[in-house]
């Protein structure tokens, strides 16, 4: 079972507009406890992202009376702590996900772009929701018995068409612990594999008994 965007996302999202203030995004990150909130044009496109982190260089200037600390900002960072509007502050492109795409596929851009949101997009790239590194986080809430059971139903018996009683499968808190012996140290490792990638698997202990890669053969006996 692989969890898509759609199944987890919050739709009722706070955005901005392009020409919204400083101050009126300052509230709205304050009034709706958010930390960043997706920008959008006239058809609710999403065009860049506002985040805490752009607006807090205007609160270093602000702050920094003898120039040191904004003397130190990137260039782009200066431009931001000048900003006036979104569209001064955004970062863009925003780094969006569909409702289709996986939740693999979006903690894998968070994981790596070090991102606390994804604004959702539909096909024409208009908003219709965001995920959280919450809400990506939730499917391991699974219960383990469920693991198991897709571990044993769909993974060994439907798509390694595998007698289940060759292995035996543990679950405890995620930690899938699994024995038993492969005909191939090849079909073992793939096997670990495709488990490692089952909804809720925290992670793969391995405990199989893997045959000899180069077995001894004996030799004539003279």
């Amino acid at each position: 079972m692989k969890t898509s965007v759609k199944e987890i996302m919050t739709t009722r999202v706070v955005a901005v507009k392009l020409g919204a203030s400083f101050k009126e995004m300052a509230a709205a990150l304050r009034e709706n406890r958010v930390s960043a909130f997706p920008v959008i044009d006239d058809d609710g496109r999403v065009i860049g992202v506002v985040s805490e982190a752009d607006m807090l260089a205007k609160d270093v200037q602000n702050a920094d009376h003898a120039g040191t600390l904004t003397a130190m900002l990137h260039p782009r960072e200066q431009d931001k702590a000048d900003g006036l509007t979104a569209r001064d502050l955004m970062t863009h492109p925003a780094v969006t996900v569909t409702p289709d795409d996986s939740v693999e596929q979006a903690a894998r851009l968070m994981y790596t772009l070090l991102l606390k949101r994804l604004p959702v997009i539909d096909y024409h790239g208009r908003l219709v929701g965001i995920i959280s590194r919450t809400d990506v986080l939730a499917v391991y809430d699974r219960p383990d018995d469920e693991i198991r059971e897709e571990i044993i139903g769909n993974v060994i018996v439907h798509r390694f068409l595998q007698d289940p009683d060759q292995f035996t499968v543990g679950v405890q808190a995620g930690v899938v612990t699994l024995a038993g012996n492969p005909e191939t140290v090849a079909f073992g490792h793939d096997l670990v594999r495709k488990i490692r990638h089952v909804q809720g698997v925290v992670a793969v202990r391995d405990r199989l008994s893997y045959p000899d890669r180069y077995p001894i053969v004996a030799g004539p006996v003279f």
